[in-house]
């Protein structure tokens, strides 16, 4: 009867009943349709009136269960299923917002038009993609369903439900929960609730519920299927229960179904995310021998783990592989290769990788270019660094912050300030974000350009933009205020480095100690040395070559000595720390306190290595050249009538002489061949 009425309704444009006053019905709307009023009680008094008969009380039929399809076999035939979207489908979505008042207007939207939503018709809408990306919406309407007399939920519900949240990777609990209710209830399994139960409980790595799952498909009787094991190991890796997977791989191997591409690439990927990347690539070989040809996705969890370990080299073997057997190249495979060589040093062959990727059509992704710039840049090649830059931007690719980062760390390194400072004005001027690495770069290459006033600015900038300035950055504003010779705002700064909590490294201490030694404050210095040296933080030959030469420069060569003596025992002594104090020494003419260091080197029992020794006779006959060059001079002087008339003042060439040769004399195994 409900049938036969509802099909008149729709397919006439009033519907008259025997007895009572004809009630006009439009057609349905675009939105699916639905009664043009409210059945409610005040309306049946007034339109369902009899004429004979005023006084007959009114009544409401009881709300009636609707489906998501309709049969309009006795409508149409050009439907071979005869069936059809429910109307009220889209009406009822269309209520499904994330408002606080959508459960009271889901309720009285039925209440109205006296229906209910039956199990197949909230499953149909949780199941469609009409929800998918409103799952807190998805988890209230059925929570609101379960609270209609006389209703219960499907298995398909919860199954769409659990799929929906486990996508959007929402709170485990609210998954343990539903979980916990099917197991409540006993619901009989199927092959396609199973899996995909599987499947959405491995994403989040509940484990515990996705064993419990594959039990319960034994119990019923269902047999797992290739997928169904496919989803159980993903499920088991994605929890990094990558045994537990390996034994369900081993147990399909000695089974009726044989692991497939997808089985070995998800057992490969559990290795990776181990760490065990040679154990991988031994299951990548095993393939081979079991016919099981590698695919794309195979070849790029090995290269992606590769590139992790910092084996460049093997990327670029699985690369050239991939090229070999003709498998796809994915553009992120690219991305790795490249990415890798170029942080390798070997910027040639990822350009020609990159070669190679535009001659199979295939085009480079801002990563990539990013990637061949800042190896270029880096490698002193600035102009082919800007010429990709160019090139990109002519391929449509818009530079992000990354790119303009390195575009601006390359130019400061090759002192091209102004155009540095050209990108860095276009960055904010076209809305780039300014991110902590470009201001660093620029900073770094202003201050060592001498420009330190535009440093402090950009520095200060930094903080008003929000970007957390780092250990690099305020090194690079320090060393700048070092070298212009204002060490006392470097000093200020690596104070106010201190109160905001930033690490002060190795590099800051050398800075601070080279400048304090060059301003001739050389206890300050030292104190800046033991600071470090009692904060535990492991000095750097940079760090002990600073400390020598303001020693050795200001005369203090026995403490500088005294200090390595201390060190050497700990083992962070530089093999070259002796050697570099030497030819500090060297370089500024005191060949005699370079000797006596040498002296005191053998005295510790150590040897003299064979390029010091050169350095050291270099110097000494440097040295004796001089002192001849003013010997003769001298005689000729004497031999000069004149120079009886010119008083000698206490003769200190003639000293200068005299020392040297006694220093010559005393130190005549330098003169030895080497």
């Amino acid at each position: 009867m409900r049938k036969a009425t509802l099909t008149r309704i729709l397919s006439s444009s009033s519907y008259i009943i025997p007895g009572f006053v004809e009630i006009p019905f439009p057609p349905l709307n675009s939105h699916g349709g639905s009664l043009p009023f409210p059945l409610t009680a005040s309306r049946t008094s007034s339109v369902f009136a009899h004429p004979l008969s005023r006084n007959v009380s009114t009544f409401l039929p009881p709300p009636e269960w609707i489906e998501p399809f309709i049969d309009i076999s006795d409508l149409t035939i050009q439907n071979p299923r005869n069936l059809q979207s429910s109307p009220w489908i889209d009406r009822i979505t269309n209520l499904l917002q994330d408002s606080p008042t959508m459960e009271s207007d889901l309720s009285s939207f039925c209440h109205r038009f006296l229906i209910r939503l039956s199990p197949n018709f909230i499953a149909h809408v949780l199941g469609s993609t009409r929800l998918s990306k409103t799952t807190k919406v998805a988890f209230q309407f059925f929570r609101w369903a379960e609270k209609q007399k006389g209703y219960t939920h499907k298995l398909e519900s919860y199954v769409f439900l659990i799929d929906l949240l486990s996508s959007s990777a929402q709170d485990s609990e609210v998954i343990r929960t539903l979980v916990a209710e099917i197991r409540d209830r006993g619901f009989v399994m199927t092959s396609s609730t199973s899996n995909s139960l599987i499947r959405s409980l491995g994403v989040m790595g509940m484990v515990e519920e996705l064993l419990w799952v594959w039990r319960w498909m034994k119990e019923n009787g269902i047999e797992p299927s290739l997928y169904t094991y496919n989803f159980l190991m993903d499920g088991l890796v994605n929890s990094m229960f990558v045994d537990s997977a390996e034994q369900v791989f081993e147990a399909m191997e000695a089974g009726k179904i044989q692991p497939d591409i997808v089985t070995y690439n998800i057992l490969i990927k559990g290795y990776c995310k181990l760490g065990k990347t040679q154990k991988a690539m031994d299951r990548f070989r095993e393939m081979e021998s079991k016919h099981v040809h590698p695919d794309k996705i195979t070849y790029l969890t090995l290269i992606q783990s590769f590139y992790s370990d910092g084996d460049f080299d093997a990327c670029l073997g699985l690369y050239n592989e991939m090229e070999e057997k003709g498998v796809e190249i994915p553009s992120h495979a690219y991305s790795l290769v490249i990415g890798g060589l170029c942080r390798d040093g070997k910027v040639i062959e990822g350009y020609a990788v990159y070669e190679s990727m535009g001659r199979r059509g295939c085009k480079a992704n801002v990563a990539i270019y990013t990637a061949l710039i800042d190896s270029f840049a880096k490698g002193g090649d600035v102009e082919e660094a800007m010429k990709l830059f160019e090139k990109m931007k002519d391929e449509g690719l818009e530079p992000d912050e990354v790119t303009f980062s390195v575009v601006v760390n390359g130019l400061c390194k090759a002192g091209k300030m102004e155009k540095a400072v050209e990108c860095f004005k276009f960055c904010r001027e076209n809305g780039v974000p300014i991110n902590a690495v470009l201001y660093c770069s620029l900073i770094n290459g202003l201050g060592k350009g001498g420009m330190v006033d535009e440093a402090e600015r950009l520095f200060e900038e930094m903080e008003e933009k929000g970007c957390v300035r780092d250990s690099y950055c305020y090194n690079a504003l320090i060393d700048a205020f070092a070298k212009a010779g204002r060490i006392d705002s470097a000093l200020a700064l690596f104070k106010r480095m201190e109160d905001e909590g930033c690490d002060q490294t190795v590099y800051t201490y050398t800075i601070l100690i080279d400048g304090l030694f060059k301003k001739h404050k050389n206890e300050e210095a030292l104190k800046f040395w033991e600071a470090m040296i009692d904060k535990g933080i492991t000095p750097t030959p940079a760090s002990f070559r600073a400390l020598s030469m303001g020693l050795c420069l200001s005369g203090k060569v026995a403490r500088a000595c005294k200090i390595l003596d201390d060190l050497a025992p700990m083992g962070i002594l530089p093999d070259s720390a002796f050697e570099d104090m030497i030819n500090v020494l060297c370089k500024a003419g005191r060949v005699k306190e370079a000797c006596k260091l040498a002296d005191g080197i053998i005295d510790r029992g150590r040897e003299i290595p064979g390029r010091v020794r050169t350095v050291l006779i270099n110097a000494l006959r440097k040295a004796v050249s001089v002192i001849m060059h003013l010997d003769r001079k001298i005689i000729s002087v004497i031999h000069d009538k004149s120079f009886w008339d010119v008083p000698i003042p206490s003769s200190t060439s003639w000293r200068r002489h005299v020392r040297v040769s006694s220093f010559i004399h005393l130190d005549t195994w330098l003169l030895s061949p080497p």
